[in-house]
């Protein structure tokens, strides 16, 4: 069968496109950049990327008619705390009208649950959604999870950083209430279950794991697979606004995503419409099961896609199209250009492992200080690391930059700078061979914006001598 995947760069969606090829189907996935997403060369020929964002309802004209079943994976929640619910009511709306021009008999629509009488206004949001989908006048069918977890996702990432992180958490009273969080095995396994089942069409069905756990016992269960003693102290006096700024300050998070996880988390998000055990059959994973699973992936390379990678953090989303030109005029440089001896082959490898784990190959204190001052100015800090140890893909988040470029063969790799600046930054690392000499090119572009901006670059500069020349000797130098 054909299938419209939209949101395919997104945590879900990635893994979706994938797992539908798997079983046989030819997938259309809808993203803002068809840069953001490289699809594995085995796959190319079941795989069609599509350029679309469905708040501009014009770019929808060129989409495809001619699928069976669309997915509907889009949401706003991390975009704008302020605004989301409208983003997200205006691309469903957006979306509905164009399935009415196709050929599709089943929408699938991945919501949160929202079974409580008073709902937080995340989940009230994915109920409107809900409404407007039925608009199109095809057959919907819910499927309403509680917290995913798997290797990449917000809430199995926003978990590890506060067990790994916190030896002693003073916690807000919410990790009293309620959940039955899900594997994001049995997650798929059920969004793939339902297709094309008539018994499932213009039905709600909530969907979660083996157990029903308070958040307090997740992190106690987490700090055990991890092998960790910690002390967690609930107390009643931090505020929504107090708990989302402590989310955000020790996790990965945006504020907007921790703004309306902790509003959300006033809600228990415990199944009661039980009727898919029925209709799809599946044993489920234990809380400790899906993080153990979690970690061997990581443990393994094997992490396929990660909240992170998708850009979200902006009304105006990065398109990598419009930043891959590394601009000239009106910028300040500081370019390094080393001579080497080493194979090209080992320094590219190196290249390609920066950030995350492996942090910057120089004055790494100095790199975790201006992720926190970015985090002080409500930037995205340091935390993201980066999706795989030794792979980078265009659209990866890597600490507090996203990759542009990224090609082994042509040994180069573009960075742009997403932490808060008084203008545009970008990081560029590529290998060349002068004179039958091999060249470490390292250069970085910073293109100001006004005063302030100017008077940034040359207050950093002086660090910039120590940083960029240790960092390129060590990413010649490193693992000889």
């Amino acid at each position: 069968m054909k299938m419209l995947v939209t949101g395919a760069t997104g945590y879900i969606g990635k893994r979706l496109v994938y797992y539908l090829v798997s079983l046989g189907h030819e997938v259309y996935g809808t993203v803002r950049d068809r840069n953001r997403f490289a699809v594995p060369e085995s796959m190319q020929p079941h795989i069609h990327i599509l350029e679309a964002d469905f708040l501009n309802a014009a770019s929808l004209a060129e989409l495809p008619t001619d699928f069976d079943i669309a997915f509907y994976l889009i949401h706003s929640m991390s975009t704008s705390y302020r605004h989301f619910n409208d983003l997200e009511a205006k691309t469903a709306q957006n979306f509905s009208e164009y399935l009415k021009t196709t050929a599709c008999r089943q929408i699938i629509y991945l919501g949160g649950i929202a079974n409580d009488a008073e709902l937080s206004r995340h989940l009230n949001s994915r109920k409107h959604v809900e409404e407007i989908l039925t608009t199109a006048n095809i057959p919907v069918t819910v499927l309403r999870a509680a917290i995913i977890i798997g290797s990449g996702s917000a809430s199995f990432e926003i978990i590890r950083d506060l067990v790994e992180k916190l030896p002693v958490m003073i916690a807000p009273k919410w990790l009293q209430s309620r959940c039955q969080p899900i594997g994001i095995r049995n997650v798929m396994e059920y969004l793939v279950g339902v297709i094309d089942k008539p018994e499932t069409y213009n039905k709600v069905f909530d969907i979660g794991g083996a157990e029903i756990l308070t958040y307090k016992q997740m992190l106690a269960i987490f700090a055990e697979v991890r092998g960790l003693k910690r002390w967690i102290i609930s107390v009643p006096v931090l505020s929504p606004k107090l708990s989302s700024y402590w989310l955000y300050f020790v996790t990965a998070t945006s504020f907007a995503l921790a703004r309306s996880l902790v509003d959300s988390m006033k809600n228990e998000v415990v199944c009661r419409n039980l009727g898919i055990t029925d209709l799809v059959p599946l044993p489920l994973m234990s809380y400790k099961e899906s993080v153990e699973l979690a970690f061997a992936r990581i443990a393994q390379n094997e992490v396929a896609s990660s909240w992170k990678d998708s850009f979200s953090n902006s009304e105006s989303p990065l398109r990598v199209t419009e930043f891959i030109q590394v601009p000239e005029e009106g910028c300040f440089k500081d370019r390094r250009d080393f001579v080497f001896t080493r194979s090209p082959e080992a320094v590219v490898n190196n290249i390609f492992r920066i950030g995350g784990l492996q942090g910057w190959y120089y004055l790494d204190g100095l790199w975790r200080l201006r992720g926190f001052i970015d985090k002080l100015f409500g930037g995205v800090g340091l935390r993201r690391g980066r999706t795989n140890f030794a792979t980078l893909n265009p659209g990866d988040a890597l600490d507090f930059w996203r990759v542009l470029h990224a090609d082994k063969k042509e040994k180069r790799l573009l960075l742009y700078a997403e932490m808060k600046l008084p203008g545009e930054a970008w990081l560029e690392f590529k290998i060349l061979k002068k004179e039958e000499q091999n060249h470490l090119v390292q250069t970085a572009t910073f293109r100001p914006k006004g005063l302030m901006g100017r008077l940034y670059w040359y207050s950093v500069l002086p660090f910039h001598y120590f940083i960029f020349n240790g960092m390129a000797r060590n990413l010649i130098h490193y693992g000889e």
